[in-house]
Order: C-alpha cells, then structure tokens, then sequence
C-alpha cells in the first residue's frame, strides 16, 4: 500500500512539461562588478541583471516558482485562471508564464501606472481591471482579487504574503550571487534591494544569513514615501513596484538591517546614468537599489563586496520621467557620480534550477 503522502501527491495532477523548460529562461542571470568614482574616489559594487529574465524584471523567478509549488500542492489546476494584483511587473511575469502554461491571467493594477506596463500584460493575452485612486489604488486592486477568488474566479498567489515568494529568491537568486561571487574570489558583506512585496530582500537575506549570520541585509524606500521607516502609506514617489502603500505580510523589519533611502529623483538620474555612461538600459527602481548599494559600500569601506539588483529593464518607463530632464536637488548622489565601466562576472555553468519539492521553510 502507498503511504499516505505518496497518494496525496498522486492525486495532485503533474505540473506542465513546459514547466521545467521555462527555468531555462528564468534565473542565470549575468553579474557585474559595477564601477565608478564618487567625489573623485574609485569604488564598485555588484549588480544581478534581471532585465535578462524571460520578461524583463527579477518577479519572473517568484511567479514561475509560486506556479510551480501550486502545482505541487494542488492549489491550482491545468487551465484554471489565475488572478493577480500588481504594479506591474508581477503582473507581466503571471501573464506570460501563465500563458505558457495554458491558464488565462486576469490582472488588478492602479490605474495610474505606466501605459508600458498595461499594454505588455494585454499583449500577453491577459485580461485587466485598471483601479482608480477613488476605487482604492493599490489596495483597492488587492481587495478586487481577493473578491474574484473567493467567488471561485481561479487561482490567486496573493505575492505580498505568498511564502514561496520569499523561497523563490532563497531557492535560485541568493545562492547564484554567492556562486557567482566565489567563482572571482569573494563573499557578500551586504545586500540591498528596494521593497515591493519584500520577497527578494527576505528570501536572499535568508539564504546569505544561512552562510553568514553577519551579512547586512538591508531594505530600500523612497525617501519621498518611507512607508517602512513610518509604518503606513506617507507621500508619494516615482518608483514604481516599490512602496506599495503598505508593509507586505513577508517583511519582517526585525530580521533585516537598517532601511536605507534613495530619492526618487536621484534614482532617475542614476538609472539614465547607467543607459547613457554603461549602456544598461535599466528601470528607476534599478538606480534607487545602485543608490542604495553605493551609500552602504561607502558606509562598510572600499574592501566591502556589496550586492544588489537591476530589476527591470527601461522599456516599461518609456512613457515616465525616466526619459525627461531631471533637476538635480540637494543630497542627491548623481551630480558626484560617474560610472567607468564594468567587468562581468561569469553566469553558472550549471543553472540552478529549482524543480522539485520545497527543501527550505520560509515563514511569513
């Protein structure tokens, strides 16, 4: 007789062959040691290029890892919808991997976001409900999926609270900056990364602190809306995907390091600087984390290996600020910043790919 587990995952249908394949398009993703000077002093700190991901941003990784254990468990089936709130990104990664996968995608976004963001998700096919401010915003988007799910309307990962969120980046992108980093001789110090859902932040604390409990991990905010330095939504800010008005359920501020800041202005001067000076055509959010890892590296000392993220790729801002004169303003780094160049650090020639059941535990 089969054990009890074993007929429970019997009766849980087999993920899609496509599945696995789609790994070979996620994850992998190039490293960089990226430098510059900084009033007048040579410096450098590490970057994970996630515009190569299948769509363009890192939350590819989260939404195909999040579809995969959903198979596993049998919270969704072959072409049941899945439902969504996002800011964007998100969103696009569900459409096109869902897509792949035979499930129609339905998304809640503010309507406020860039046209970029809403014309990629319904070139994917999926279907959109644009929330006003007056509806809710971003909140009003989660409440919307929340109530197509409970009225059976399909699949819903709920990202914010969603625990393979966290695993996903625990699973494939902190241990292929550790690979990456050892393959040149080095070993994080820190970490740092903008807060959306705080799943990247979360899950690659995790897996860096597994290996050394004194690596800093350090969430970023917009210091035009430092809703984690508060605890509630305050002001606005031009970083789209981060700050969503609220502290996602994953973020756990007593697990992390200080909360560092970037103005929103700065970020989009740092990321047209990356475009124009290095050719990486990079989103605003990209420029904050680069802030970010900048101010820490020269907090740590010229010797600190610092790491963080290019999130996403400029396509999706087109139509923003990212692509209009920005005034320089007092305490911004970018009037004090050149970048110099950069030197690749090897992909994996073996990519890490996450199949199989969980094999870490990551709590809410």
């Amino acid at each position: 007789m089969l054990p009890d587990s074993a007929i429970g995952l019997a009766a849980h249908p087999a993920p899609p062959p496509a599945l696995a394949a789609l790994w070979h398009l996620v994850g992998n993703t190039p490293l960089l040691a990226l430098r510059y000077t900084y009033r007048g002093r040579p410096g450098q700190v590490f970057v994970k290029c996630e515009h190569y991901n299948l769509t363009g941003s890192l939350k590819d990784r989260m939404a195909l890892y999040v579809l995969e254990q959903a198979y596993r468990s049998g919270a969704i089936r072959p072409g049941e919808p899945i439902i969504e709130a996002t800011s964007g990104n998100t969103g696009i990664a569900f459409a096109a991997i869902g897509r792949a996968l035979g499930h129609p995608v339905r998304i809640m976004m503010p309507d406020w976001l860039s046209r970029e963001r809403i014309d990629i998700i319904r070139s994917l096919g999926a279907d959109i409900d644009l929330i006003s401010k007056a509806e809710g915003g971003f909140l009003g988007s989660i409440r919307r999926s929340e109530e197509l799910a409970a009225g059976g309307g399909g699949f819903l990962p709920r990202q914010f609270e969603n625990r393979y969120n966290a695993e996903a980046h625990a699973r494939t992108t902190g241990p292929e900056i550790v690979a990456q980093l050892a393959s040149v001789g080095r070993r994080p110090d820190a970490f740092v990364a903008g807060v959306g859902t705080g799943g990247t932040v979360m899950g690659v604390g995790q897996y860096l602190r597994r290996l050394d409990p004194a690596v800093h991990i350090h969430p970023l905010e917009p210091a035009e809306s430092p809703t984690l330095s508060t605890g509630h939504k305050v002001g606005t800010h031009r970083i789209q995907g981060i700050s969503d008005e609220f502290i996602p359920a994953l973020v756990q501020l007593d697990q992390l390091d200080g909360i560092v800041q970037a103005h929103d202005g700065d970020a989009i001067l740092v990321a047209q600087r990356l475009a124009r000076e290095l050719g990486l055509a990079v989103g605003i959010s990209s420029g904050a984390n680069v802030i970010g890892a900048i101010k820490l590296r020269e907090e740590l000392g010229p010797d600190a290996v610092v790491v963080t993220l290019l999130c996403d790729s400029n396509k999706k801002y087109l139509s923003t600020d990212l692509v209009r004169p920005e005034p320089v303003r007092p305490g911004y780094l970018a009037p004090d910043l050149r970048f110099t160049g950069f030197v690749p650090v090897p992909r994996l020639a073996t990519p890490l790919l996450p199949t199989g059941p969980c094999a870490l535990t990551c709590t809410n």
